[in-house]
Parts: C-alpha cells; sequence; structure tokens
C-alpha cells in the first residue's frame, strides 16, 4: 500500500496542472492512523465532489467492543461518530480556498432519528468513515497547495478528535449507548404485553414548527392515564412509566388543536430510535407500523384490492386491479393491501389525511345509496377482521364520524395535550346511538400479483460508448422521490422516509432490482426478499458492486422499500 508521503509527492507534481490531473490520487494511502482512500475524483470544481473514505482499527480507535456487539448498539456508535465527525469538519469546510466547490469537506447531517447510514460503518475490521472534499482548483487549475491541507492538517485532526475513544466524551458515549439499549427493550417487550406502541411519562411531542423537528421549548409533557399506564424496568434507566397502547382498534378523538395528530406523528416516528434530548426518547412503536393516507393520482399496478372495493360499473377486476391515476379511496385501499404484503402489524390512519367514502358511509347514506350499489367496503367495516383474522392493529386519528366508537377498543381523547382514557364512558353511550347492522363481504387475504418487468435497456447511439447499454442514472429529489432513467418516483406521501440519504437508498434499490433481480418471472415481494436478505447481511454496501460506496445513503424500513416498488411504473 502507499504511504502518506507518496500521496504528498503526488500532489506536487499535479499543482497547477489542468483539473483531471487529480485522477492520478485515486486510490489508498496509509497515514498514522488510518487509510485515506480517494475513491472518486470529481470532474472539475464545479462537479459533485470527491468521494473520500478513512479506515480506521478497532485497535486504534479503542472503542469497548461493546459498543458495537450487535446491530443496534453498532448502528448507535455509527451515528454517533457521524454526529462528531460532522461536528469536526464544520469548523474547516472552505477554510482551502479556490473556485467552486473547492475547500468542500461534508458528511451526512444526522436528524434526531438514529438510522443506519454509509457516513460510517462498523465491521469486524475496524470503522470506516465516508465523507465529501471538493478538490480546490483556481479557475480550472489544480490548486493541490490548498487540498494538501485539507489532507494533512484539517482531515488528521478532524479523524482523531472524532474516531478515537480517547478523544471523546466516554459518559456521553455510554448514555447514547445505554439509551439504545433501553429503546430497544421497550420494542420488545410491546408484543410480549399485547402493545403496539408505548408513550412514557414526561415525553415531549409537540415540535418546534412544521419544519422543525426539534422539540417545543415551552411545551406540556405527557402524562398517561391511569388506566393504560404501564411501567417498565429498563437495563440500564431503571423503572419507567407511561401509557400502552393495546392491540387492536385504537381511537384517538378530541377537540381540534387539543394533540391528536401531535400524539399521531410521534406514534408513526416511534419507529425509529431517538436521541437523547428530543423529548421523544420512550415514544416507542411496533417498527412495523405503516402510516396510511389517500394519494389522488397514485400509480398502482396488479393490486388486489377486493378486499375494500368489488363489483366496479366498468366490470375491471379488483383481484388484479391497474390504474394511472387512482381515487383517493382506491390509493388507500391499495396502501393497505401493499401494507400488509410488507408484513405491517399496525397501521396508523388520520381522517384528516383519509379518503372519507373510504373509511365510512354513515346510516343516511346507507338508506340512500344502497349496498348493492356502493362498491367499496368501507375501512369501518374490516378493521375488526384486519385485526382478528389479521393480527394488524389500528390506531385511528378520529374528528367526525362517530361510527368508530362502536369499533373501538380503546378509547383516546386528547385534553389539551392530555390524554383521558373515556373509553367505558363511550362504550356506554354507544347503545343510545347503533349503527345499523351490516354485513361486509367475507374477510380473504388479498394475493400478490405484481411481476417486476425486466427491460432492455437503450443503447447509446453516439459518443465514445456508442453500441454499449445506456446505464440508469438516479435523481434524487431531497424525501420527496427521486428519477431514475426518465420515470419519477413519487414518494411524497410515504410519512415515514425522513431523510432524503434514505430516499437515495431506495432509488439504488430500485436500480439494482431493474438491473439484476427483475426477470418477468419475480414479483415484487419475491425482489424485496432477495434484497431484504442482502441489506441484512452486508448493509447497504452491497449496492457497491464490488466497487466502493459513498456517503449519502441512510437505511430504509422494509416497509419504504415496498411503498418505493409499488409506485415504480413498470
Amino acid at each position: 500500500m502507499q504511504q502518506s508521503t507518496d500521496l504528498q509527492n503526488l500532489l506536487h507534481s499535479v499543482h497547477r496542472k489542468s483539473y483531471p490531473a487529480y485522477k492520478s490520487l485515486k486510490g489508498s494511502y496509509q497515514f498514522d492512523n488510518y487509510i485515506l482512500s480517494i475513491d472518486h475524483v470529481q470532474g472539475d470544481p464545479f462537479a459533485s465532489p470527491s468521494h473520500i473514505s478513512v479506515r480506521i482499527s478497532h485497535k486504534t480507535a479503542g472503542f469497548p467492543r461493546e459498543y458495537y456487539s450487535d446491530h443496534v448498539t453498532r448502528i448507535t456508535l455509527s451515528d454517533y461518530l457521524t454526529r462528531q465527525f460532522e461536528k469536526q469538519v464544520s469548523h474547516y469546510t472552505f477554510r482551502a480556498k479556490g473556485s467552486g466547490k473547492s475547500g468542500l469537506i461534508s458528511v451526512s447531517h444526522c436528524g434526531q432519528e438514529i438510522l443506519e447510514r454509509t457516513a460510517c460503518e462498523i465491521t469486524e475490521k475496524g470503522i470506516t468513515a465516508r465523507f465529501f472534499i471538493g478538490f480546490p482548483a483556481n479557475g480550472r487549475t489544480i490548486n493541490a497547495t490548498e487540498l494538501e491541507k485539507i489532507l494533512f492538517d484539517f482531515l488528521p485532526v478532524c479523524v482523531q478528535k472524532a474516531f478515537l475513544y480517547k478523544n471523546i466524551n466516554h459518559k456521553e458515549l455510554e448514555q447514547t449507548i445505554f439509551l439504545a439499549e433501553d429503546q430497544t427493550y421497550i420494542r420488545s417487550q410491546l408484543a410480549k404485553r399485547n402493545l403496539v406502541a408505548f408513550v412514557a411519562d414526561g415525553s415531549i411531542l409537540p415540535r418546534e414548527s412544521g419544519i422543525s423537528s426539534r422539540p417545543m421549548k415551552v411545551s406540556i409533557p405527557f402524562t398517561s392515564p391511569e388506566s393504560l399506564r404501564v411501567t417498565m424496568d429498563l437495563p440500564h434507566k431503571g423503572k419507567i412509566s407511561g401509557m400502552g397502547i393495546p392491540e387492536g382498534i385504537t381511537l384517538i378523538v378530541g377537540g381540534g388543536y387539543h394533540g391528536k395528530s401531535t400524539l399521531l406523528n410521534a406514534l408513526e416516528l416511534g419507529v425509529y430510535n431517538h436521541i437523547s434530548g428530543d423529548g421523544r426518547e420512550y415514544v416507542i412503536t411496533d417498527d412495523t407500523a405503516l402510516k396510511l393516507r389517500s394519494e389522488d393520482g397514485r400509480f398502482i399496478k396488479d393490486v388486489d384490492i377486493s378486499l375494500f372495493i368489488n363489483d366496479l360499473p366498468n366490470k375491471k377486476d379488483t383481484r388484479c386491479f391497474s390504474t394511472e391515476d387512482a381515487s383517493g379511496s382506491t390509493s388507500q385501499a391499495a396502501g393497505i393491501v401493499e401494507g400488509m404484503e410488507a408484513g405491517s402489524r399496525v397501521f396508523l390512519l388520520d381522517e384528516d389525511t383519509s379518503a372519507t367514502n373510504f373509511m365510512v358511509r354513515d346510516t343516511f347514506m346507507q338508506e340512500v345509496i344502497s349496498r348493492e350499489k356502493e362498491p367499496i367496503t368501507p375501512f369501518l367495516e374490516r378493521a375488526e377482521d384486519l385485526y382478528k383474522k389479521a393480527g394488524i392493529s389500528t390506531i385511528l386519528v378520529a374528528g367526525s364520524s362517530g361510527a368508530f366508537f362502536h369499533i373501538a377498543d380503546t378509547i383516546i381523547q386528547m385534553d389539551s395535550y392530555h390524554p383521558v382514557d373515556i373509553s367505558e364512558k363511550v362504550m356506554a353511550l354507544c347503545g343510545k346511538y347503533p349503527l345499523n347492522p351490516v354485513k361486509a363481504p367475507e374477510f380473504r387475504f388479498p394475493e400478490s400479483h405484481r411481476i417486476m418487468q425486466k427491460q432492455t435497456p437503450s443503447i447509446r447511439s453516439h459518443g465514445r460508448n456508442a453500441g454499449r447499454p445506456e446505464q440508469l442514472k438516479i435523481k434524487v429529489h431531497g424525501k420527496d422521490g427521486f428519477l431514475i432513467g426518465k420515470q419519477d418516483v413519487d414518494l411524497r406521501y410515504i410519512e415515514q422516509l425522513i431523510d432524503p440519504e434514505q430516499t437515495a437508498a431506495l432509488g439504488l434499490l430500485l436500480k439494482y432490482a431493474i438491473e439484476k433481480l427483475a426477470d418477468d418471472r419475480r414479483t415484487v415481494a419475491d425482489i424485496i426478499e432477495i434484497l431484504s436478505g442482502q441489506l441484512k447481511q452486508n448493509g447497504l454496501s452491497f449496492l457497491s458492486g464490488g466497487s466502493y460506496i459513498s456517503c449519502g445513503y441512510a437505511m430504509p424500513r422494509l416497509q419504504e422499500i415496498y411503498s418505493c416498488f409499488n409506485r415504480y411504473r413498470r
């Protein structure tokens, strides 16, 4: 392996040459405490920055073995180190001067949730940190002196302070690991206690603003109703109490602005672990929980929505239903069926973002439009079967229809951000306001039909690669979706997709599936099962194809992978 002195000599040799000469730096170099790899060199100073990685052995890093002994602690330590590294590089970014992106040093920005990211990966061999550097230039002439400053002055300091155990706050890291282990313990207890979620007393659920995920500074701490309070004895924190939401059908009701949607939002993000100080550290939800909503105009292909929709006037087969432009009710029906296929054990819904005619048909409407003339079996008539026959619980924010009271097992009223268990009171009232007896069509588990079509790549017609297949390119649009080839994949309404790096990873996964797995025989479920196995075994690195994977990707859940693939129009 080349030494750091070899890199210095190369830098001196390319100084003031044309920018493409930087490509000669590509390779790995041994520094005192780590190996620096220049994995990809940008084409010019205005292009996307160069991809860099640093590998540190466990012996050099010095972290206690128990801090990366299992999946949870590895991800937590990786997240912590990424945050430390970002803090360090922020002192040095753009201190080296030049044109365009010259002097940029950037790493993934972590939010309130802890995600598995390619920015920092911990394996049996050691720690790999990945990041971006804008190689300096004056115009398009190499300024190697400034790059030498970054690689030999700035970067060693950042690595030393962020990745060596002796230089970080031991107590803070210990508490971070302990918190993750406590969160994992709570999640493991949910099913054992027949719960789908837990919200600790003292949690701060409101956020700073609609565009900030930080906790509101002046807000009302959460306090569980006595009837729903459970106590857990955590491995590190000890005894903690809070509201346990039981399996079954739970309604969250209350007046406007009293905290119904705030609670639901906390529950939908409770599928992720949160950092200390977030306020929702001990808001823990079944990690398969899926937030659903209507999506007018959504693409649907070969989905069995017959559980909810049948006997369409146009005689279209709803057991293998496709449309380029779904209605709100059809899209929500498809979302539920796709969620079942993805293995979700909890559905989270809000009346405000649901299709009214999909959720409920009131008594008057049933009198006016007879059952024979209505193709939709509303969610109201399916929720109990979903729980009793499919084992899928529902948490629903309801604000307009009282019909759901009749099927609810638990009813929580939010009163000025305070939850009140009104289950017994409401169930006593249900006798005064009976529902018309209805008989829904027989419950039948949906069947998966969708086959991913094999695509023949376009052939380049000109240029030096003429005659070769076109490579699928991906352009990420933040959290909203991505462009793959010439097709947009719209993910705006996937509300538990929380980071653009997850969207970027979904793009890579879909690209891999299209190029390597789609064969006109495998279903979407078959393909995702293969991908899931690879992700569990190798993480996102398997997508590199034996080359390298850069910073900028975060692990999506299985539910979001299904949501993405089901919105791909092929």
